[in-house]
């Protein structure tokens, strides 16, 4: 939907401009990629870096560029779960913010260290060519605040892909408390 949304916003149409293989399993695509199929891919890290590390590929855009910053990953829980347990939720929104924090003041060469032992099957080159190309990007966020203008820009693209019948408003559905207070506000 994302990827359509941004052909879409660049004057394409998705239907009758190119042809997106869709039936292609997504743990597979880097590999059909590599192997002939199709002249683009969509890949998430670290197989877009894999393909260029391989020189089976090149990484032309990304995708959070392109669309802005779409809200990927949020942190959702029941509001009874919430009321009955804000110490929890107060406790990990912190953990969060602290490793968001320590992104912010450590070197793609230091986050590659720390994050290596849960990509066992990725060389540290890898890990490091990745981060690099994160701060590059601006792709991390420095703080867990879910703003509106995110909240907006993901309805969009559901909407503009037929996926949303009603908007909800953001008042309704988020909370910032706990961010606020993880960052300080």
């Amino acid at each position: 939907m994302v990827f359509e949304y941004i052909l879409k916003k660049q004057g394409m149409d998705p239907k009758t401009d190119l042809t997106i293989i869709q039936n292609i399993d997504f743990g597979l695509t880097s590999q059909a990629f590599a192997s002939g199929q199709g002249d683009y891919t969509i890949e998430f890290e670290p197989a877009a870096s894999a393909l260029e590390l391989e020189g089976a590929g090149k990484v032309v855009a990304s995708l959070g560029v392109e669309s802005g910053k779409v809200p990927y990953t949020a942190f959702a829980a029941k509001k009874s779960y919430i009321e009955k347990n804000p110490e929890v939720i107060q406790g990990f929104t912190s953990a969060i913010q602290k490793g968001m924090d320590y992104v912010q003041s450590h070197t793609p060469e230091e986050i590659a260290d720390v994050i290596a032992p849960r990509f066992k099957e990725t060389e540290k080159e890898k890990l490091v060519k990745i981060v690099t190309r994160y701060y590059e990007q601006d792709t991390w966020k420095d703080n867990l605040i879910f703003e509106e203008a995110s909240l907006t820009l993901l309805q969009d693209i559901l909407e503009d892909a037929g996926e949303l019948s009603e908007r909800v408003p953001y008042e309704e559905i988020v909370t910032t408390k706990y961010a606020d207070k993880a960052v300080g506000k």
